[in-house]
C-alpha cells in the first residue's frame, strides 16, 4: 500500500509542475488549436481533470457517464480547481484502502454506458498512468507553442523529494 501512496504523491507533484508550466503561457496559447486527438492544451488538461474526478467518483460508488468539456471549464484555473479537488478525493480514498480491497475486482460504468470490470489495484494505478500519458502530450504541446515544460519524470521526483532522505544509507 505504501507504494500506491508514493505513486499518488508522485502524481500530485507532477501535476503541480504541469500546472506551473501552463500558468506561464498566454491564454491564446492555452486555447490554440494544435491538431491531434486533443487539439488544445485546454482540451488535454480539461480531460485530465475531468477523468481524474470521474475515477474518484467511481471509487466512491457513483456512476460518471459524462466528462466536463472545454465549455464547462473554459479557463485554466477552472480545470485546476477540478483536478485539485479530485486529487483530494483520491488522497482520502487511499487512506481507507486495504490489501483485501485492492485484490478484489472493481466494476464501473464507462462513458459509453458499458459495465467494465478489472482488478481494483489495476484501476487505481491506471488513474496515475492515464495522467502521465496526457502530461507527456501537454509537455510536447507546451514546446510547440514556444513554452518550456517543467520536467515531470518520476526519477526527478525521487531525487528532489526523496534523494536527500536516502543519502548515506
Amino acid at each position: 500500500m505504501i507504494e500506491l501512496f508514493g505513486l499518488y504523491e508522485y502524481n500530485e507533484w507532477a501535476n503541480d509542475r504541469t500546472i506551473a508550466s501552463l500558468r506561464v503561457l498566454p491564454e491564446d496559447d492555452y486555447i490554440r488549436d494544435l491538431g491531434g486527438s486533443w487539439p488544445t492544451l485546454r482540451a488535454t488538461f480539461v480531460h485530465i481533470a475531468g477523468a481524474t474526478d470521474a475515477w474518484a467518483e467511481r471509487f466512491a460508488g457513483n456512476d460518471v457517464l459524462v466528462l466536463p468539456t472545454e465549455a464547462d471549464l473554459p479557463r485554466l484555473e477552472d480545470a485546476v480547481r477540478v483536478l485539485l479537488s479530485a486529487q483530494e478525493k483520491h488522497r482520502n480514498h487511499l487512506k481507507n484502502l486495504t490489501r483485501d480491497r485492492l485484490e478484489r475486482t472493481f466494476s464501473w460504468t464507462n462513458l459509453s454506458g458499458e459495465v467494465k470490470t478489472s482488478p481494483f489495484e489495476i484501476v487505481v494505478r491506471h488513474v496515475v498512468n492515464h495522467q502521465t500519458y496526457h502530461r507527456g502530450q501537454i509537455a510536447s504541446m507546451v514546446r510547440r507553442v514556444g513554452g518550456k515544460p517543467i520536467a515531470t519524470d518520476m526519477v526527478r521526483w525521487g531525487i528532489e523529494i526523496h534523494g536527500s532522505q536516502t543519502a548515506g544509507r
